[in-house]
């Protein structure tokens, strides 16, 4: 039997459960991606996250509170400025990023863009913010004819380039992605360069899987970092590895979906190995938090919720499981933007406590120092851990 814990931790991506006190500053009063999408719906059905507490956590039609949650549950405060993924992901980890990254309302300055051009040899199409699915219906004919790659931003703070794979292929699109990494930096250090290449004919543009991000690396240390350090195994499902960019990773899992990430998340500990298993599954918000879809995103919280017995089954004894987010995108707003929101807490293990109420945290950095106590890691990060209340 396996002697020593093990922490497998899945972020939801954009799965938040309500606006959080400083929600007007980011425009996003009445914000609650999981109440909201509830109500539209006439309920959820998640019988799993259910039994685990998540009706304990706030009022979700549909989801009833639980006596006796098997589960421990409680909902998490972000105290780093933003609602970007990447911030949300490091302060899990224990890192508070108390400026937020740059954005680009009226698409980046010419100072940047001469650069970038001079750097990869050509001028290039749009700049400005946009909808990925959108500016290639827009762009991208004259991207074939001109060869020019297109780059466009969001409400996030991205600096995206997108072109067509026949064009400009999947590697050199990669390379170009490298050069604006480069170059943006200082008061320009955007959270995400993201590559977005596409296929397919003129009226018939899509967007292909082999989008990849190219992200800041953490400003200070992390959980990851320190558990790396001392020799331990950290198993990166997703878009983990990009998010820290590689810091603190002993080995990445890519992921094509969310089933293709949880099926990851089993294998890896059903052969009893890693640390720390810790992954994001992004349909929730790539699909249909930014698309303004609450069917699909409830459809893919049925799929999760259906194969936590399969999770919860392949643990061993000494695993603990934390499930959480990393801010939200409500479906129900007529922004497509993140959402300011608070984020869900359970913990879940045969071998700690189950239904105590851990409250509301301060700080998402609570996840990380919680880790760091259960794996006996010794670290410089922020939060405050909640170990002893659910170890046994």
């Amino acid at each position: 039997m396996r002697k020593k814990k093990r922490i497998i931790l899945i972020v939801l991506d954009s799965v938040g459960v309500g606006e959080l006190p400083d929600a007007h500053k980011y425009n996003d009063e009445g914000s609650n991606t999981l109440g909201n999408m509830a109500k539209v719906l006439g309920g959820l059905n998640l019988p799993n996250l259910e039994k685990m507490g998540l009706g304990n956590i706030i009022s979700i039609l549909g989801i009833e509170p639980q006596i006796s949650p098997i589960a421990n549950y409680g909902k998490m405060a972000e105290v780093s400025a933003g609602k970007e993924s990447t911030i949300g992901h490091w302060e899990i980890m224990g890192l508070h990023l108390l400026k937020p990254f740059p954005t680009y309302p009226n698409g980046f300055p010419e100072e940047i863009m001469e650069k970038f051009h001079k750097a990869i040899g050509i001028k290039t199409l749009g700049n400005y913010p946009a909808s990925g699915t959108e500016i290639i219906k827009i762009l991208g004919d004259e991207h074939i004819q001109t060869k020019k790659p297109i780059v466009y931003t969001s409400a996030d703070s991205v600096f995206q380039i997108a072109a067509h794979e026949d064009v400009i292929s999947v590697e050199e699109l990669y390379e170009i992605c490298r050069k604006a990494r480069e170059i943006l930096t200082g008061e320009h250090s955007v959270g995400r360069v993201i590559a977005r290449p596409f296929i397919g004919k003129s009226g018939k543009f899509i967007r292909t899987k082999r989008r990849k991000d190219f992200s800041l690396e953490p400003t200070e240390k992390t959980l990851l970092d320190y558990l790396k350090e001392k020799g331990g195994e950290v198993l990166a499902v997703g878009k983990i590895y990009d998010i820290f960019a590689g810091r603190g990773i002993t080995k990445k899992f890519p992921t094509k979906s969310n089933i293709d990430g949880i099926n990851k998340i089993i294998n890896l500990i059903k052969k009893n190995i890693g640390d720390l298993i810790i992954s994001n599954l992004i349909d929730f918000d790539m699909l249909y938090g930014h698309r303004n879809n609450p069917e699909g995103y409830a459809k893919a919280l049925v799929e999760f919720d259906q194969n936590i017995p399969k999770i919860i089954d392949s643990m061993k004894y000494n695993d603990i499981l934390f499930i959480t987010a990393d801010h939200g995108c409500d479906p129900t707003t007529p922004s497509t933007d993140h959402s300011r929101e608070y984020v869900p807490l359970l913990v879940y293990g045969k071998d700690i406590k189950a239904g105590i109420n851990l409250g509301k945290r301060k700080s998402f950095a609570d996840v990380g120092k919680t880790i760091s106590e259960i794996l006996k890691v010794k670290v410089d990060i922020k939060g405050k851990s909640f170990a002893k209340q659910i170890l046994l």
